[in-house]
């Protein structure tokens, strides 16, 4: 760096800035242009560190893959910790399954807690709703809860809207947008429910969500059905004796998890909130990978957060659920994407491997955080190949603000991978992803 700037409050003498004897004022403006030299030769040597220190290392990729019977197929850097981000979603489906089962419900009651008068449609006192952890429970199932309701003799409700703790609605975006305060949650799932239950109360996505379903179940998208609560809402949930209305059972677990996996949704936290603490599940992973539970660290169950697996233990973790999967009669794509057959992220990540030879070639989960650990992209899943299926897991760490190419590079190691195993194998598509109402039945209780 240049260091003889003159001291500025000495006068230099005369001729000394430019030799010139002439005008005085080209003669301060030719000392004033030298003077400035150096300045300008210290701010572009600046920019240029600043330039140097911006300039990021080359994507690096560590990836892991196993065949069927666990024969190595490709590795680098296979051991290195990295965040999974939402490849727990597998670890957390593997949970579910083991613990609940492929068809197991949700039940949703609701009671009178008051005198209902059918001959007017009036329930005198309050709506509580008894929730029991449905995760995947949105307007459309709140029209099924109204439909039925009606069919019970209760079309307004002089009292409140009362739900107990474990009644969710809409998502949430699971621990990064959860409220914190219980109260405060159930109350706002509260006003959702009461919202959608009354179309004078719809704003433009519920009726939008209204005609959709509608439309699907041949229904009168003029006549949807009401119930009017006149009171407030509360949380509580506590039916103190009151008299059972409509138990609403939700679709079947394996539906609910397909749709929490293609879309990459957080709000599967849920899911797990009802199978215990994010440690259990650690150590069911150790268990079913043979390792020591240190190997395995998890901070939430939908991959928000600091998570560490390695590429190797992805791939453990890919077959135990296989393994679990085929053991339940449940096909894979009937819980993770599937690139080319649905609009999940493989598919709207990787276009690539989700057109032409390749499609319905790679079923897995996709992983992306944008900041946390200096952001990570992550793909892991089984590739239909030639030779056989391979369960292989791609990372790029640090890639924040990087991530369309790292996404770019992911791609083309899977592609590669697959040709150098003689070309893609295809499965079956499944058919669409459910809508939340799909599958999902009410039971009436009561009597109209």
């Amino acid at each position: 760096m240049n260091s003889s700037i003159p001291d500025m409050g000495e006068p230099s003498p005369r001729g000394q800035c430019s030799g010139i004897e002439s005008a005085p004022v080209r003669r301060t403006l030719a000392c004033a242009l030298l003077l400035a030299l150096p300045v300008a030769s210290m701010a572009a040597e600046a920019a240029g560190q600043r330039g140097r220190r911006s300039v990021r290392p080359p994507l690096r990729l560590v990836w892991y893959a196993e065949d069927r019977d666990g024969g190595e197929v490709a590795s680098q850097g296979a051991d290195d910790p990295i965040n999974p981000a939402s490849v727990v979603k597998v670890a957390t489906s593997l949970w579910a399954l083991e613990r609940l089962g492929p068809e197991f419900r949700y039940e949703t009651r609701c009671f009178a807690r008051g005198s209902v008068d059918r001959s007017r449609g009036v329930l005198d006192g309050d709506l509580v709703v008894q929730g029991s952890g449905d995760p995947d429970f949105h307007a459309e199932n709140a029209f099924l809860l109204a439909a039925a309701l009606n069919q019970a003799g209760v079309r307004e409700v002089r009292g409140a809207l009362v739900v107990n703790r474990s009644f969710w609605m809409g998502w949430e975006n699971g621990s990064a947008g959860t409220e914190p305060d219980p109260f405060k949650r159930g109350m706002g799932m509260a006003a959702r429910l009461k919202q959608a239950l009354d179309p004078r109360r719809w704003n433009p996505s519920i009726r939008r969500t209204w005609h959709d379903f509608a439309a699907r179940r041949g229904l009168n998208r003029n006549a949807p059905p009401r119930v009017v609560v006149r009171g407030g809402v509360g949380v509580d949930g506590e039916s103190r004796g009151g008299e059972l209305l409509v138990v609403h059972r939700s679709k079947p677990l394996l539906a609910a998890l397909r749709r929490f996996n293609c879309f990459s949704n957080n709000d599967i936290e849920r899911v797990a909130a009802g199978l215990g603490p994010v440690a259990e599940l650690v150590g069911l992973l150790a268990v079913r990978c043979g390792l020591p539970a240190d190997a395995i660290q998890l901070e939430t169950a939908s991959g928000l957060g600091t998570n560490r697996l390695s590429p190797r233990v992805v791939v453990r973790l890919l077959h135990e659920f296989r393994h679990t999967c085929e053991r339940l009669g449940v096909p894979l794509e009937a819980v993770l994407p599937v690139g080319g057959c649905d609009g999940g992220t493989v598919t709207r990540f990787f276009p690539l491997l989700s057109t032409g030879e390749f499609a319905a070639s790679v079923v897995g989960k996709t992983g992306t955080l944008t900041s946390t650990d200096g952001g990570v992209a992550v793909l892991a899943g089984f590739a239909g190949t030639a030779k056989g299926e391979v369960a292989f897991c791609v990372a790029v760490p640090q890639a924040g603000g990087r991530l369309k190419a790292a996404r770019a590079a992911q791609e083309r190691w899977v592609m590669d991978l697959i040709a150098r195993l003689g070309g893609p194998a295809s499965r079956t598509c499944p058919g669409e992803v459910p809508a939340p109402d799909e599958g999902a039945d009410v039971i009436l209780v009561a009597a109209p």
